[in-house]
């Protein structure tokens, strides 16, 4: 490790910042990890409730894809067509960009970025997350993603312990 401090600080950084990149630089890489682990979940918790088998049949409201994005959505993050929803490289690349602009939003108007909300927002829009008495379709929506995504969770680190063994 101090081969690695060395390179990021000069040789004759002050003792604090040596310190602080040898506790805070693995606490920060550690937290990145960490949210993308549960940007991750979330988004599969939400895949296994639209469209877990990756049907390309339309939803009610002609939704495509395996997060089931309406086109007003598709359009928000992507000039490509519609129909390139129904391909899961393109539609996790949309899926991760909504999630992002999702948990933006949540920060500045100061709420918690939770799974549970933003699948809450995800399926019944910001104003969901912001109502005192959103849809209970909604709520009930959100209870489920945000299960499936702690299980999704402890799942992959099980795996990751027995993979370090």
């Amino acid at each position: 490790m101090k081969i690695q401090i060395n390179r990021l600080l000069p040789v004759r950084a002050p003792l604090q910042a040596r310190l602080a990149a040898v506790f805070v630089l693995p606490s920060l890489l550690f937290a990145a990890q960490s949210l993308a682990s549960e940007r991750w979940a979330t988004l599969e918790a939400i895949h296994q409730l639209e469209n877990p088998w990756d049907s390309a049949e339309p939803g009610q409201r002609g939704e495509l894809g395996a997060y089931q994005f309406r086109e007003q959505t598709w359009r928000m993050y992507t000039k490509a067509p519609f129909s390139h929803a129904l391909d899961r490289h393109s539609s996790d690349a949309v899926a991760v960009r909504h999630y992002d602009w999702l948990k933006a939003e949540l920060e500045r108007r100061g709420v918690e970025p939770s799974p549970y909300r933003i699948a809450l927002a995800w399926n019944g829009g910001i104003g969901a997350v912001l109502e005192e008495h959103p849809p209970a379709a909604a709520l009930d929506y959100a209870s489920r993603a945000a299960n499936l995504a702690a299980e999704i969770e402890r799942n992959e680190e099980r795996n990751e312990l027995a993979a370090s063994r």
